[in-house]
């Protein structure tokens, strides 16, 4: 029984037969996806939006207003981690039967860390973009200097060349 080596392609190849000849000819590709959309079984949405503690179901640690001292609160949280954990261990050799309490409070401290890491993500890519973007202008600039540099080092050399040949 003989077996292709690669299958034949999808019928849709047809609405392209005519593209060489004009490229207008191709179906328009679909409108962007908006608002929610279900994926391999589950809901998502094209909204970029970072839920609260409270809509998950975690107290908040930190405070609610809109100006937080992020490098504050996050040294506050990873201190109150580090004594949690320190208070986790005692536990588990003095009342071993008590320490889902104690995870319990360090799984509510790591998802405030967590939420307050995420919520600086947005600045994170703006200051990621302006880095990558200054880059390349710099890049850019030397393209253009060694651009320059060899152009003039060409017309060094066609002066030479001309005052070789008028010199014989």
């Amino acid at each position: 029984m003989a077996t292709a080596s690669y299958p034949p392609p999808p019928p849709y190849y047809r609405l392209y037969k005519d593209y060489s000849e004009n490229p207008n000819s191709a179906p328009q590709p679909p409108p962007p996806i908006e608002g929610t959309y279900v994926c391999f079984g589950g809901n998502y949405t094209t909204e970029d939006v970072l839920p609260s503690l409270e809509e998950q179901g975690v107290p908040q640690l930190y405070p609610k207003d809109s100006n937080v001292d992020y490098k504050k609160e996050l040294r506050s949280l990873n201190r109150e981690l580090q004594l949690h954990i320190l208070e986790l261990a005692d536990v588990l050799v003095e009342r071993p039967s008590q320490y889902a309490k104690r995870i319990g409070e360090i799984s509510s401290i790591f998802k405030n860390l967590h939420h307050l890491l995420n919520s600086l993500r947005p600045h994170q890519a703006r200051a990621t973009l302006i880095h990558i973007m200054e880059l390349q202008i710099q890049q850019r600039k030397q393209a253009v200097e060694d651009i320059k540099r060899r152009r003039e080092e060409a017309q060094r050399l066609l002066k030479d060349t001309f005052v070789t040949l008028d010199g014989q």
